[in-house]
């Protein structure tokens, strides 16, 4: 009786006949990847889509897309009676009537919001280390894609049980298309099928919540997994570690083990938290009339910053012809958000274009060793929590009993004054960094003990750091800002582009100007010649 390993050895030569899979197999299974902490964080994004998946596959088999109205019968009592939609009916029945329906509700919830979180961490994570240089740009694009489409793809979600909360949200989102010039009107129309509500929401976003945006996402990760694998993954720098090589662990079996392990873990946590702590609780909410709005209702975080800049820009308003053009309503919807996306997706040319390096970068960048990108991004993400935090400003004013326009006005100030403070901070504690680190090179690491020289001097005796370190403390190169051409060339011909020069030298100095050189082996000898020993 053959075993279990003639078996699996039998139907793998069987393959191999027909699709010549062996050679691929093979090299598969010996590609390196490079091992650290932070990369975890694309795989929380990666296992929590893929939970989603699951959890959506079960919600789908009794959840009825249609606005229908009924009359509610089921096992929650405090709403026996009351007429409702079909969708917000189904809600409940899964939540209350169908066996384990409540928690796959709350894990597909928590699973979004786990999602949305490790996509934003992830990226910036990206964005810190310069992990999206030549030739991984394209990686990038589809990554600010993906967060674009998971905004959107929460929303359609978190509105379908068509409940008093997610309802509000909507409502919103019809004040934004309306205020579209031209189009607005059509555009509502199409969407609700008619005068909002209407009664075809529901099945449109369903069907796009359930088949369209998940087609896309399918297609898109897997392109970016597909990117990565090809271009290789990028590493941090170390000992042995180049732009040529990969140092690291074996993708099979390694790699398949850890990461077969962390999607259980990341599954588990979620899985806690679904039973423990409540999220979405709609049957508290009640069905949606256009006639109510909850009090105090509160988007999921990832719309927290589009409810902030909602909130915070003043009512401004044209008036002519007999037409009004709500600005208020369309710059920061549709205007800001736009222009932070795309600025988002561009910063790698940016970037390449300021400074010059068009080769490819396959090892990262410690975030103190580019001081003005580091403080963009810490500029950005300042941003964005004053604006996460201005959207709940009438729940700020409630809970501490302030005024709701000192509050709005306190931020209308903030987002204009602390995120450039940020910056200035941020660069500044990466410039001292940066000088810390040259002076463990050049003098080595405090020991603390104190040493009295026969001239009566006393010193402080320090002791040289590792090879390791050292490597890991001077591997990067800080570039000169880029100079600023001659309006003529050496034949006294006018240069042609000199805007655009002027442009990127100065843009050149705004990156480098700044700058700690690292250490260099010639500059050792100020080691003995400091008198540390």
């Amino acid at each position: 009786m053959a075993t279990l390993e003639q078996r699996a050895g039998n139907a793998a030569n069987e393959i191999d006949e027909r699709f010549g899979s062996a050679n691929f197999v093979k090299r598969s299974a010996r590609k390196i990847f490079p091992d650290h902490w932070s990369f975890m964080l694309g795989e929380i994004a990666l296992y929590s889509f893929i939970i989603l998946l699951l959890t959506g596959t079960f919600l789908t088999l009794w959840f009825t897309p249609s606005q229908g109205e009924v009359v509610y019968e089921g096992s929650y009592v405090p709403l026996h009676g009351l007429t409702m939609s079909e969708a917000y009916a189904s809600t409940l029945r899964i939540s209350f009537d169908v066996r384990g329906g409540l928690i796959i509700r709350q894990i597909h919830h928590w699973a979004a919001l786990i999602f949305a979180a490790s996509m934003f961490v992830h990226a910036s994570r990206v964005f810190f280390t310069g992990a999206f240089r030549k030739p991984r740009e394209t990686n990038w694009l589809i990554g600010v894609g993906l967060i674009t489409l998971t905004i959107i793809e929460g929303l359609l979600g978190y509105s379908l049980p068509d409940d008093l909360l997610s309802g509000t949200g909507f409502r919103i989102a019809e004040g934004v298309l309306l205020a579209i010039p031209l189009v607005g009107t059509y555009l509502s129309f199409f969407l609700f099928g008619g005068e909002f509500p209407g009664e075809d929401l529901i099945p449109r976003i369903y069907t796009m919540h359930v088949l369209l945006l998940p087609g896309i996402f399918l297609a898109l990760i897997t392109a970016h997994l597909m990117l990565v694998w090809y271009q290789k993954h990028t590493q941090y720098p170390g000992p042995g570690r180049t732009e040529k090589n990969t140092v690291g662990y074996p993708f099979f079996p390694v790699y398949t083990a850890k990461a077969g392990g962390f999607f259980f873990i990341v599954f588990g946590v979620t899985t806690l938290l679904s039973a423990f702590a409540t999220i979405n609780p709609i049957w508290l909410f009640g069905p949606y009339t256009p006639t109510q709005v909850t009090a105090g209702s509160q988007p999921d975080f990832y719309m927290g910053f589009l409810e902030g800049v909602l909130r915070l820009f003043p009512n401004w308003e044209i008036q002519a012809w007999g037409f009004t053009l709500p600005l208020n309503v369309l710059i920061p919807t549709l205007v800001i958000p736009g222009l932070l996306f795309t600025s988002m997706a561009l910063y790698p040319m940016i970037e390449r274009w300021v400074t010059g390096d068009n080769s490819e970068h396959h090892v990262l960048d410690r975030p103190r060793n580019v001081p003005t990108r580091t403080g963009l991004g810490v500029m950005a993400i300042t941003t964005w929590l004053i604006l996460l935090a201005a959207g709940a400003n009438d729940v700020i004013a409630i809970t501490f009993h302030l005024s709701i326009n000192a509050i709005t006005w306190f931020f209308r100030i903030a987002i204009f004054v602390v995120p450039p403070i940020a910056y200035v901070v941020t660069k500044r504690i990466c410039l001292g960094l940066q000088r810390r680190d040259r002076d463990l090179v050049l003098h080595g690491r405090e020991t603390g003990r104190i040493v009295r020289l026969p001239n009566g001097e006393m010193i402080e005796v320090h002791e040289p750091i590792s090879e390791t370190e050292r490597y890991k403390l001077t591997a990067h190169q800080v570039p000169e800002p880029i100079q600023l051409e001659p309006s003529t060339d050496t034949n006294g011909i006018p240069r042609r582009r000199v805007l655009a020069s002027k442009m990127r030298a100065r843009a050149s100095r705004f990156y480098f100007e700044d700058r700690v050189p690292p250490p260099t082996p010639s500059d050792t000898h100020e080691l003995e010649s400091s008198g540390h020993h």
